[in-house]
């Protein structure tokens, strides 16, 4: 055996165990959407939760009312700082949601919010972030029909949480799944990657480092992915918006949920240079940086060139590319082609270099 297929074997041997958290205390890398996250979710959620419906782990919950089929999905939202350039915890909390409701092939309907305030926290930025989100819901076509709000002592939160749930009508006759990738698909991303991750952290102003021209990405996807469905039709076999954890654990999620090999080559992602820049400075690779307006799809081959073409169409998908195909060994595995011409293994990491994007 020689030395990668022992790398592989032991890679394989620790993913087939069962999860288990070893932590006794929460830390911010269980919600950073990384090996932690997985983790907490398989052996503290799913294993209390369990049932066929929320198995797949998809971005939303595909339920049946009566001859209707519906998406569901819930989210929160705990950004730091609230206001960013390109965007803020309000719209960020409504394209959210609606883009996990259209990550599942729906047509997204009507949404709930629940605020959760802390003591003293300003009016005028409440007013602020209200009106960002009824804004979002107008341009992304949606209503908030119902909502909370709760208040707690000052220094028991962070200003201001949102949390929002979403239902959209399944009206395509085809299920989206990361378990329907087959070898032999290609991969797409519908525009540069990064933007949303990078320019939050800068906006904490905790680095010396400056990009005025750098905004976040934050934007509703629901028409740019109806676009791509008509257009490829069931040669459509997944879509996720590449939010906490960026195109990196998505791939990675795909690869173990179809048990197939994601090959990605390094010079087709998009990436902005500023965003390429900055994450050098940081230490941080782009393909785990959080976007909060773009979608990886995988497709049939023979519908890549349409699906492509409808990417593009679309203005939030003007930079869209094909970055990689899937194959069926090594099974469960991301493989990145280097610019150099190498090849390494792109795992999930344990945690997020940038905790509280979104």
């Amino acid at each position: 055996m020689t030395r990668e297929e022992q790398v592989l074997e032991r890679i394989a041997r620790a993913r087939a165990r069962k999860a288990r958290i070893r932590e006794e205390r929460i830390t911010l890398s269980h919600g950073a959407g990384g090996k932690a996250t997985h983790t907490l979710i398989e052996a503290v959620f799913l294993e209390a939760f369990r049932n066929p419906l929320l198995e797949p782990l998809e971005d939303g919950a595909s339920v049946a009312v009566g001859a209707e089929r519906l998406a569901f999905t819930t989210d929160s939202f705990v950004v730091s700082p609230l206001f960013f350039p390109g965007g803020d915890i309000g719209d960020l909390a409504v394209n959210g949601t609606v883009n996990d409701l259209a990550m599942c092939g729906a047509r997204p309907l009507h949404l709930s919010c629940g605020f959760i305030l802390e003591e003293g926290f300003p009016v005028a930025d409440l007013q602020r972030i209200v009106a960002s989100m009824a804004g979002a819901a107008r341009a992304a076509g949606v209503r908030i029909v119902t909502g909370d709000t709760k208040v707690v002592e000052r220094g028991k939160a962070d200003g201001c949480y949102i949390t929002t749930a979403g239902v959209g009508r399944l009206d395509r006759p085809f299920a989206l799944s990361a378990a329907a990738v087959r070898p032999g698909d290609t991969v797409l991303v519908s525009g540069p990657i990064g933007d949303h991750g990078i320019t939050v952290m800068l906006a904490r102003g905790e680095l010396d480092l400056i990009a005025d021209e750098l905004r976040s990405d934050t934007a509703p996807l629901h028409e740019i992915t109806a676009g791509l469905l008509d257009a490829a039709g069931d040669g459509v076999r997944m879509l996720r918006d590449a939010t906490r954890g960026g195109v990196a654990t998505i791939c990675n999620e795909v690869a173990t949920a179809a048990g197939v090999a994601v090959v990605l080559d390094e010079r087709s992602v998009p990436v902005r240079p500023v965003v390429t820049g900055a994450a050098e400075l940081l230490g941080i690779d782009p393909l785990y940086v959080a976007c909060e307006g773009r979608l990886v799809a995988v497709v049939a081959p023979e519908r890549a060139d349409a699906a492509l073409a409808a990417l593009r169409g679309h203005p939030l998908g003007e930079g869209a590319a094909v970055i990689g195909t899937v194959r069926d060994d090594p099974p469960g595995l991301v493989l990145l082609r280097t610019a150099f011409g190498g090849t390494r293994i792109v795992d999930l990491l344990v945690g997020d270099p940038l905790p509280r994007i979104c």
